[in-house]
């Protein structure tokens, strides 16, 4: 909405900084923040009052929880998908395709895990919607997301994979790379949500590779900074580092109240909604590889539920004491602001060797 005022800068020659996109970054970032950091109390209070018993602790998890963690509220994703929506209809610019494919998912995704925690809280189960009926969803929406994205493109790199670390190596998937495409969008969300298990711990890293993110949103669609980096130019990828600002920012202003002890849990409504913004905004800058670098520790929590599931049907044993690798820490005598901060150091370390890739070529 601001980015329309720019039209006016001949007139009132202020508003050209509105044309820049670090400085509607910056602007969506504090927006975001300073809207959650306003309003959460309030969101917290109506959440509280209406689930009652807050969201139902997993009795098959550390037993801890089922007495630190009962009667907290969750559905927090709220909180962050307001702060990022009411910040990227501001700052954004509207004339941007990718804003809105990238909108559409975070929405898609944030709505599924927002029925999920209602049939959670409702029905005083951790069990929701169905493991297959929501990947089907799921992938659906990914599938129409990385369509749009395909066709928004510029043939060959549209449907091209590229490579980190090499300048000139691209893979044509043709129109497999919808699936493709679809694949990381959807990993990506669950990997984040198998990652939501303590306080603090998914929002720190997803802040992490949101600010990455931005950074090399910012890079490759900007001509000049694409080619003195020798990556591949995407026109419009630019403006995504506006949407990252705000999930920074909404990221922030919801870290004051899920720190420990939380005062409410993301649910799947943030966790399912922040995982697919990052999957999208990875495809639509052709960095799905270096997007498994800098959220390493999201496919960690999920390679270490796929190792733990697979090793006790074939084996009848179990690799980790309790899976996600964050229970297991856990169950080693870990505290929780031990595991969330040496988590938190993992993601920065790898956050550093993904954006690493941009000049390692």
């Amino acid at each position: 909405m601001f980015y329309w005022l720019s039209q006016f800068s001949d007139t009132i020659s202020v508003l050209r900084v509105l044309r820049y996109i670090t400085f509607r970054t910056g602007g969506a970032m504090f927006t975001a923040g300073f809207f959650v950091f306003l309003f959460g109390p309030m969101i917290i209070n109506r959440l509280r009052l209406r689930q009652g018993k807050g969201q139902p602790i997993r009795p098959d998890g550390p037993q801890s929880h089922l007495v630190t963690k009962k009667g907290t509220p969750t559905m927090g994703g709220l909180m962050i998908l307001s702060g990022f929506i009411v910040s990227t209809v501001l700052w954004a610019n509207p004339g941007n395709p990718y804003v809105w494919v990238v909108l559409g998912v975070t929405l898609g995704f944030g709505s599924i895990g927002f029925y999920d925690d209602y049939l959670k809280v409702t029905k005083q189960t951790h069990a929701g919607i169905s493991g297959r009926t929501r990947l089907l969803i799921e992938f659906l929406i990914a599938g129409a997301a990385c369509y749009a994205i395909v066709a928004l493109g510029r043939a060959p790199m549209a449907t091209s994979l590229a490579f980190p670390f090499f300048k000139d190596v691209l893979l044509d998937l043709g129109w497999f790379f919808i699936i493709f495409g679809a694949f990381i969008v959807v990993g990506a969300g669950n990997a984040v949500n198998l990652t939501d298990g303590l306080d603090g711990l998914a929002i720190g890293p997803v802040m992490i590779a949101a600010g990455c993110f931005g950074a090399i949103a910012w890079a490759i669609g900007n001509a000049n900074f694409a080619e003195y980096l020798q990556v591949n130019f995407v026109f419009g990828a630019g403006e995504l580092a506006v949407l990252c600002g705000a999930i920074l920012g909404a990221g922030l202003g919801f870290l004051w109240f899920n720190c420990p002890p939380a005062s409410i849990f993301m649910g799947d409504t943030g966790s399912l909604a922040l995982g697919g913004l990052l999957g999208t905004i990875a495809v639509i800058t052709k960095h799905e590889i270096v997007l498994a670098i800098i959220g390493g520790l999201f496919v960690l929590e999920a390679v270490s539920v796929i190792v733990q599931v697979v090793s006790f049907k074939l084996t009848g044993k179990r690799v980790f004491k309790m899976a996600p690798i964050h229970h297991h820490f856990e169950q080693l005598g870990w505290t929780e602001p031990q595991i969330v901060i040496r988590f938190w150091i993992i993601a920065v370390v790898l956050a550093l060797a993904g954006l690493s890739t941009l000049k390692l070529r």
